[in-house]
């Protein structure tokens, strides 16, 4: 799973890149235009994959990841001049969501259009930076549909109608300021704008990006959309934090009064804003994470590990991680009878450890 890290010029993109990846990409060369994104995957925090591997002291810990691309900054005034750039809205449109990194920090040497730091105008101004990128892909294809339905069957008619329909109400969305995830749509709706790639129909978690004095009183903010999120953290004492090892992060953390990186909250966020969960699975060979969409059938978590478990798929043993812990060991989860056995169309829940039974002939 994909999240493209956004942010209009000089939002401190790359640095917050750099807090969640531990990387070290540099700031000023990428500030200056290239497109050719940074690339990262980043592991999942999950406190629960720790306490597992205490109990079954595994040879291996496998956590689930996200990757972060960290694309080029948005310079605003994309209508005037004709839309994003082709790569970049490539690669930001192949993204499954969207990371909006929005510059709240003062900085006297960080210039900005009008000299001021402005969270509610530059949440805007890329939000219509995207909305006009989809509503140009949507004019386009009216333009198309319109010539080709009059010549159709009356069965394909139907359905280009349909998509025409729906389409005309996107573009009057979008043009009251309106994302298209906001947007109610039928299964058949979502279906037939699904290979659109349409930017503000993408899950979006803004990250707003402080500065040392707002650490431990980030700015409130509502951003009143579906499939939306907001997190704060500072990307440059996050950045800093993550290049040091576990003891010297910890006395840093300690200086600053931080209780833990925010780093993790956005990863989580991240994770979360994907619609997935994690299922686990434990032993002596290996303790790992497992992201599966939510409300997956258990015939289908199984094939997440391998795809003969699940055509050979008989039945899942679960118990959930807090009945685990309390139990103190699988056997004893066993003998308290909260291990249990699940069929296909079990949903699988966040949390739940499972071993799967399947005969492949």
């Amino acid at each position: 799973m994909k999240l493209a890290i956004i942010g209009l010029a000089n939002s401190g993109k790359t640095t917050v890149f750099n807090a969640l990846t531990r990387g070290t990409a540099e700031t000023a060369a990428y500030s200056s235009g290239q497109l050719e994104p940074n690339l990262a995957m980043v592991k999942v925090p999950d406190k629960r994959l720790e306490v597992l591997v205490q109990m079954f002291k595994p040879r291996k810990t496998t956590y689930a990841d996200v990757q972060y691309v960290d694309v080029a900054g948005i310079s605003g005034g994309g209508q005037q001049g004709g839309g994003l750039p082709p790569a970049l809205l490539n690669y930001i449109g192949s993204a499954d969501a969207l990371l909006h990194v929005v510059r709240a920090f003062e900085d006297s040497t960080v210039p900005h259009p009008d000299g001021s730091v402005g969270v509610a105008r530059d949440i805007a101004t890329l939000d219509m930076e995207l909305a006009f990128s989809d509503l140009a892909i949507i004019e386009k294809r009216l333009t198309r549909l319109t010539a080709e339905i009059t010549k159709m069957a009356t069965k394909d008619k139907e359905l280009r109608t349909a998509e025409r329909d729906l389409l005309l109400r996107l573009q009057a969305a979008l043009e009251s300021e309106t994302p298209i995830r906001n947007v109610e749509m039928s299964e058949e709706e979502e279906r037939l704008i699904r290979g659109y790639q349409f930017l503000t129909a993408k899950p979006m978690l803004l990250a707003l990006n402080v500065g040392e004095d707002a650490i431990n009183v980030p700015p409130s903010l509502d951003y009143p959309f579906r499939n939306s999120g907001v997190v704060a953290l500072c990307g440059k004492i996050e950045a800093e934090l993550a290049q040091l090892d576990d003891e010297d992060a910890a006395s840093f953390m300690a200086d600053l009064g931080i209780h833990s990186p925010a780093r993790d909250v956005v990863i989580q966020g991240s994770y979360d804003l994907l619609g997935l969960v994690s299922f686990l699975t434990a032993g002596e060979d290996e303790v790992r994470a497992w992201p599966i969409r939510r409300n997956t059938p258990a015939v289908e978590a199984a094939g997440t590990i391998h795809s003969d478990i699940q055509r050979g798929f008989i039945r899942a043993e679960i118990v959930a991680y807090n009945d685990l812990i309390s139990a103190g060991s699988m056997s004893d989860a066993k003998k308290a009878g909260t291990v249990r056995l699940e069929g296909k169309t079990y949903i699988v829940q966040d949390g739940d450890i499972c071993h799967f039974l399947f005969n492949v002939k």
